[in-house]
């Protein structure tokens, strides 16, 4: 696997090795040993799966306080333009963001540490997106980063009346809004 780190420490790309013939592919898409001498040891606790559309936005959602969650993320069928925004007050890249294609063809991934926001927006006709977390969901720790926010500058490459929100993304707050108090909770 080939790990690199992104403009926004502890962010992580992560290109699984292929070993393909006339057959297909085989691919390791994960292995502890490697991820802990890259990365760092991190407790995955549960594995999620979703299936969107062509112009679904999810996010940029994250967790709060304690119940805040590090994900690995990788798309199994289509593809996706993923995007995480960096929430730790006392970055040098607070309010900064990431934006990586994801797709089954490219097989790349992505390492999202805690204190970030995450979204992504699929380009494909249909999308399945698999993403592990470290930490249980906990609704009332939820929170949603606006997703069109000007401050963010965020290109989804597609146009806003394509794409499919649901009502709490259609709600997010502004990053103005994300004080100390407020992520901590």
């Amino acid at each position: 696997m080939i790990f690199t780190e992104q403009d926004i420490k502890g962010v992580w790309v992560i290109e699984p090795k292929r070993f393909g013939d006339k057959r297909g592919y085989f691919s390791e898409v994960f292995r502890q040993a490697d991820f802990d001498a890259h990365v760092g040891h991190v407790d995955f606790i549960q594995d999620n799966e979703s299936f969107s559309t062509k112009g679904v936005l999810r996010g940029l959602h994250f967790q709060r306080g304690e119940w805040s969650q590090a994900k690995l993320v990788r798309v199994s069928m289509g593809s996706v333009l993923d995007v995480v925004v960096d929430l730790r007050h006392g970055s040098p890249t607070w309010g900064q963001h990431v934006a990586v294609d994801l797709s089954a063809d490219n097989g790349l991934q992505l390492f999202i540490p805690r204190g970030f926001a995450h979204g992504f927006v699929v380009l494909s006709d249909e999308a399945q997106f698999q993403y592990k977390v470290d930490n249980i969901y906990a609704p009332q720790s939820e929170a949603t980063l606006r997703f069109d926010d000007p401050s963010l500058g965020i290109d989804w490459r597609i146009p806003r009346e394509e794409m499919v929100l649901s009502d709490k993304d259609k709600k997010g707050l502004p990053l103005s809004e994300m004080t100390p108090e407020f992520l901590e909770f």
